[in-house]
């Protein structure tokens, strides 16, 4: 592939390219890159927001650059501090491994396992004596860290930051002059420390690399970013059927910035689709594309073709109707709100007493599925298909 191709690739659904020169020139030299992504396992599973990353490591992978997929099993047991408004504890050793066990159990959906090397970042850190740790620290300003807008922030309120706080960008960007990192991909949110990575490689003598930033992924609320805490997540662990579900169920906007992010199918492709919608076809049917090429690069082909089946048996031939308006209804709190409540605000019911009663009859469903617990609770940034008997039936979508 030439460079101009091989740049467009590259840059496809990229925030930022810093520098598009320096990258150039470095792609003109023909000898493949070393391009990094880091992931500190603090969670066990991954969902498809960490894909983004992952998804443009492949595309590095197949242009013929070697993809490190580094695991900072360090820098876990410190804490990323980024977007925090307070120190968080950090993790046990035993939590790290464990998590970063599971990692590299799911990656290899992605990544070629022939193709990738896989590094722990204590591998450098654990032999670094504290006088290599003292050395670092010269190399970076209080001033220079103090620019970083969520140390900013609590400086200014007085919040409390503690020192080991500083020294996670400092690792995170050691790690580069340790890998001879030509590349590193990271979210929009790891910016500043991206960039001390390029100021320190320069520091150790090393030529400074190229940063590419991605942006974070919305979640299925199309709002918040993708997270497990949220609710708003899809796993790449999760059943086939949950997962085709829940991409069946993100808004027709949204689905664009999924297939631009998310899919590997070429963007004139996609900007075909994107114009037939806009002539009157129905996105519905490309979302089932995109909801099929998902379910099939984490769960096989049958795996997607049995979800579209179990979907389209439960909403297209079922009893839910197609094209529903969405409405929104605010969860009272983070936890969400509760069915009866919810029933009652979009109006399926008159009162919460009547939608106590009619769960207890069963005559309450969600996406076409019985519901029995009248305490349950419906978490912020869910949208689903609520029915009450055979001909009542709401599209909610949950916000905060």
């Amino acid at each position: 592939m030439d460079v101009e191709r091989a740049l467009g690739l590259i840059g496809r659904g990229a925030e930022e390219i810093l520098l598009e020169t320096e990258l150039r020139e470095r792609l003109q030299s023909g000898r493949p890159l070393r391009v990094k992504a880091g992931f500190d396992p603090t969670a066990p599973d991954l969902h498809l927001g960490h894909t983004v990353l992952l998804n443009k490591l492949k595309q590095f992978q197949d242009l013929g650059h070697e993809a490190i997929f580094l695991i900072g099993d360090f820098t876990a047991m410190i804490g990323d501090p980024t977007g925090k408004s307070q120190t968080r504890p950090p993790l046990t050793r035993d939590q790290v491994i464990e998590n970063a066990r599971t990692y590299e159990e799911q990656i290899y959906k992605i990544l070629d396992p022939e193709k990738t090397l896989v590094m722990f970042n204590s591998t450098w850190m654990n032999a670094m004596s504290a006088a290599d740790l003292i050395q670092l620290a010269g190399k970076y300003t209080v001033a220079r860290m103090l620019e970083r807008d969520d140390f900013s922030k609590r400086y200014k309120s007085g919040q409390a930051i503690a020192i080991h706080e500083f020294l996670y960008p400092l690792i995170q960007g050691y790690d580069s002059v340790a890998l001879r990192a030509d590349v590193e991909l990271g979210g929009t949110d790891q910016k500043f420390n991206l960039l001390v990575g390029r100021h320190l490689q320069e520091a150790y003598g090393q030529k400074p690399q190229v940063v590419v930033t991605m942006p974070l992924l919305e979640g299925l609320d199309g709002v918040q970013k993708m997270s497990k805490s949220l609710g708003n997540y899809i796993g790449i662990t999760e059943p086939p059927d949950e997962q085709f579900g829940k991409l069946m169920s993100i808004s027709d906007s949204l689905m664009w910035r999924y297939f631009e992010l998310l899919s590997f199918r070429p963007m004139e492709e996609i900007e075909a689709w994107k114009r037939a919608c806009a002539e009157g076809a129905n996105p519905r049917d490309f979302k089932v594309k995109l909801a099929l090429e998902i379910v099939a690069r984490f769960h096989g082909e049958e795996a997607a073709r049995r979800a579209l089946e179990q979907f389209e048996a439960r909403f297209r031939h079922g009893t839910l109707p197609q094209d529903l308006e969405t409405v929104q209804v605010s969860a009272a709190g983070a936890d969400g709100i509760g069915i009866a409540h919810l029933l009652k605000a979009v109006g399926l019911v008159k009162s919460t007493s009547e939608a106590l009663r009619l769960i207890q009859q069963g005559a309450v469903r969600i996406d076409g599925e019985r519901i029995g617990d009248p305490k349950l609770r419906i978490p912020p940034g869910s949208l689903h298909v609520f029915q009450v008997g055979k001909r009542r039936f709401a599209k909610v979508e949950v916000t905060r």
